[in-house]
């Protein structure tokens, strides 16, 4: 006998700290709509949420994934009770850096809620792996480490969305079903398109393979199960698996979660006919209900109200072919987005297609001890350190700009590329700008390159700079002079460790650990006075340890000196503003593996990032022998 619960379901998506981040309530709502007409189809979540509109999340693999970037994560759908804080709209949020306001995770939200309604004074996060002490009275969180504060804040939202029964139904597209108005979109209309053409072959194909038979046992009373395999954003062909347990039971494979293929057993008297959706049992022995997932009662899982919900990915049977997740990232030879799209027109045509699971990436070598820890041959020492370095303004800009120029007497008939105003004119900046011995109409040259441009527009550029004597060019990037960046204050360290990268098999590593604060900006960043985070530091980057690597450590180092590796900006991956970001020198943070893109083996990697360095001003004719 199948017990009905209500039960609130909350979608979550993992992040690259390995923490699952809730989707907000509307966006839930938003999927669990989907989720009733087309339970393996495609979830457009720019739909609901116009900041997640590069983001669509593919039902049959359960990830998320990004189409402008490929960029694949893995989802999850969890359980909570209805008096937990999801099922009441309750969300709990922690200050940033930047003065915004970050929701918990949803496990720790519902703690957190629970201390509150039980009119704790306090509450203790160490339970859950975080070292936070929640003041209730104060409305803070403290750090136990290092006794730094945070505001924290309750308010209320939309409530989570409420679902009744067991484990909900592994459905396919219903022939002829619809889910609401189209979208106009790129990829519901392709979707669309090739739906009615795929439920077409579906319904043919249910007719060749089972007409007539519905409903046949086998001599041991077990029945023939079958499990449909879908793909991206489309309905593959239904393929038939055998099941063979003991009398009276069946085996079923069930699809669309992230575990490893495992088996759920139902009664024989819950099954009528081959098709019939499948729904994992619910124990009521001795009166005693609970969730069975892998043996384990899940329901009742004491301090936090949650149920996990480890549905698994049936097996793929023989014969179907796989686009394997980490072509999907961008790193291999298969371009995401066409992976994607080729899943749902291999599906229109009849052929089924599976996604494979994607493998962890290997982010970090073994444990090391840190007598294992050498210093690189060649290199003083083992650390460098930057503190608030004064910059080097006792150059004037006039004096900078008549340093790497010399004036033309004639100007040509084209444009300068900073004002956009003809060379043979005055300078944009004219009214605007006045420095004496400059006057608006003078054009100088720049000495490597020959570029032209008004030397007052000149004088307005480098005061929009780092004013650190050096000089950029704008149209092929020359540099005059050691340039210097807006890097904040940190610590690099650097040494080898007894472990071999991918591609290097006869050299050791050099691992390299960037640690900075969070902290003030100052003038020379993006909006002075204002907080800066600092996420995701230590940050740990890896070489090999030969000639060729500790060419490129030594040039980072110098990079580092000069504080270009990092700046403070907008994060391309989250999106936040008022944060320090890699400054156009890439790293690879990843050991073992290359499923990120930022792993080896990387047979270019070493001279594209000789270049990028180069291109600094951080060139190899800057080393000493």
């Amino acid at each position: 006998m199948l017990l009905n619960l209500a039960r609130v379901v909350v979608w979550e998506w993992l992040n690259e700290h390995g923490r699952w981040r809730p989707y907000s309530a509307a966006v839930c709502h938003h999927i669990e709509n989907v989720l009733k007409g087309d339970a393996r189809g495609t979830v457009v979540l720019g739909q609901v949420d116009g900041q997640l509109s590069p983001y669509v999340i593919d039902l049959q693999s359960m990830h998320q994934f990004r189409q402008d970037t490929g960029t694949m994560r893995p989802v999850q759908r969890n359980f909570y009770e209805p008096s937990s804080a999801p099922g009441k709209g309750v969300v709990w949020e922690w200050e940033n850096d930047n003065g915004s306001w970050t929701p918990y995770d949803m496990e720790i939200c519902v703690t957190i809620q629970n201390a509150y309604e039980k009119q704790h004074p306090w509450l203790d996060l160490t339970s859950l792996g975080f070292c936070y002490l929640i003041d209730f009275n104060s409305m803070c969180q403290t750090n136990r480490q290092s006794q730094r504060k945070r505001r924290l804040r309750r308010r209320m939202d939309l409530a989570y969305p409420l679902i009744m029964g067991s484990i909900p139904k592994s459905q396919s597209w219903p022939v002829g079903a619809s889910s609401g108005q189209p979208c106009s979109c790129q990829q519901c209309i392709l979707v669309n398109s090739t739906r009615a053409a795929s439920n077409a072959i579906l319904a043919s194909q249910r007719r060749k393979l089972y007409g007539g038979t519905a409903g046949n046992l086998g001599a041991t009373g077990t029945l023939a199960v079958v499990r449909q395999s879908n793909t991206f954003a489309g309905t593959s062909l239904w393929s038939p698996t055998s099941a063979s347990s003991g009398p009276n039971n069946i085996n079923i494979s069930m699809g669309g979660g992230q575990a490893k293929a495992e088996q759920v057993q139902l009664p024989l008297s819950t099954a009528n006919f081959p098709c019939s959706p499948v729904m994992p049992s619910l124990s009521s022995t001795h009166g005693h209900h609970a969730l069975i997932i892998n043996g384990q009662n899940n329901l009742n899982r004491p301090g936090t109200q949650r149920i996990s919900m480890g549905t698994a990915r049936g097996a793929i049977p023989p014969g179907v072919p796989a686009l394997p997740v980490k072509n999907l990232t961008g790193s291999g030879p298969v371009h995401p987005a066409l992976a994607g799209m080729t899943g749902i027109l291999m599906c229109a045509a009849g052929l089924p297609v599976c996604l494979t699971r994607a493998p962890k990436p290997i982010l970090h070598p073994p444990p090391i001890n840190k007598s294992d820890m050498k210093p690189v041959p060649g290199i003083n020492g083992m650390r460098r350190k930057t503190k608030k370095k004064h910059l080097r303004r006792g150059k004037n800009p006039e004096d900078v700009v008549r340093r790497y120029t010399e004036k033309i007497k004639v100007a040509p008939d084209e444009d300068c590329t900073i004002c956009m105003e003809r060379l043979v004119m005055s300078s944009g900046y004219e009214g605007v700008l006045q420095h004496k011995g400059i006057k608006p109409e003078l054009v100088g040259k720049l000495g490597k390159c020959g570029h032209m441009y008004h030397l007052l527009c000149l004088v307005a550029m480098y005061n929009n700079g780092n004013k650190d004597g050096s000089l950029q060019c704008p149209t092929c990037k020359t540099i005059y002079g050691e340039k210097t960046g807006t890097q904040p204050p940190g610590k690099m360290e650097y040494h080898v460790i007894p472990h071999c990268l991918p591609g290097y098999p006869d050299s050791k590593t050099i691992r390299i650990v960037y640690d900075i604060p969070a902290g003030i900006q100052t003038n020379e960043h993006p909006n002075p006075g204002k907080k800066f985070s600092a996420r995701g530091f230590p940050r740990h980057c890896y070489l090999p340890d030969n000639e060729k690597g500790r060419k490129v450590l030594k040039l980072l180092i110098m990079a580092w000196d000069r504080r270009l590796i990092f700046t403070i900006g907008t994060s391309s991956t989250t999106g936040e503003s008022d944060t320090v970001v890699w400054n156009e020198i890439h790293h690879k943070t990843e050991f073992g593996s290359n499923l990120t893109g930022h792993g080896y083996p990387d047979p270019n990697y070493l001279d594209n990032v000789l270049t990028e360095l180069s291109a600094q001003g951080v060139g190899e004719d800057n080393l000493k022998d």
